[in-house]
């Protein structure tokens, strides 16, 4: 009897991508973005204390990443999260910002760095600037891994992608809870 040859399983670091979706941007070039916003950002974080604030659940992956980067360029933030919701498992803002869960720590006289991953209303942001600050914040910058391009950067400080106007998942995006985890920025095809 003839032995088949053993199938080849994928290597750990090949991804799986669903059938439904696009790469758009692979883990290299996450990273590689990650790291430049990094060194565009490190300057303006200098001479006060900062606090990164990462708005769950989507930017999780991003935020863990950035603070990475930039306690590898010298600058130790701290950390907390605000749980903001507003798509509601739906592909489409229902416009109604909710605070699932507020930050823990005090932001009084700090600088908050404010991270999102999305950008393509501003509502998110405009929502979190305004909460924060009346929690005391001195000064809030605005990040996010992408930014969407029917959108004015009206309040967004710094961004590591400008995004084609397609549905985005992974990296922590998601399509109604799936998706997040997947390594890679992708697109629903048809989306």
């Amino acid at each position: 009897m003839r032995r088949r040859p053993p199938r080849r399983r994928p290597a750990i670091t090949d991804p799986f991508v669903p059938p439904n979706v696009d790469i758009l941007l692979t883990v290299a070039e996450v990273d590689a973005r990650v790291g430049a916003l990094a060194d565009r950002l490190a300057p303006r974080l200098s001479g006060r204390p900062w606090t990164g604030v990462v708005t769950l659940l989507g930017a999780t992956p991003f935020a863990a990443d950035l603070m990475r980067a930039l306690m590898s360029r010298g600058l130790d933030l701290g950390f907390d999260a605000l749980w903001l919701e507003s798509y509601h498992d739906e592909r489409v803002s229902s416009g109604r910002i909710v605070v699932r869960a507020d930050i823990s720590r005090s932001l009084e006289g700090r600088g908050v760095l404010l991270i999102d991953d999305v950008f393509d209303s501003g509502r998110t942001l405009a929502f979190a600037r305004q909460h924060l600050g009346a929690k005391g914040a001195a000064e809030i910058l605005t990040c996010v891994f992408a930014r969407k391009p029917e959108v004015e950067a009206d309040g967004l400080d710094a961004w590591a992608w400008d995004a084609p106007s397609r549905y985005l998942v992974g990296y922590g995006m998601d399509d109604a809870g799936k998706m997040r985890g997947l390594p890679f920025v992708g697109a629903i095809k048809g989306a």
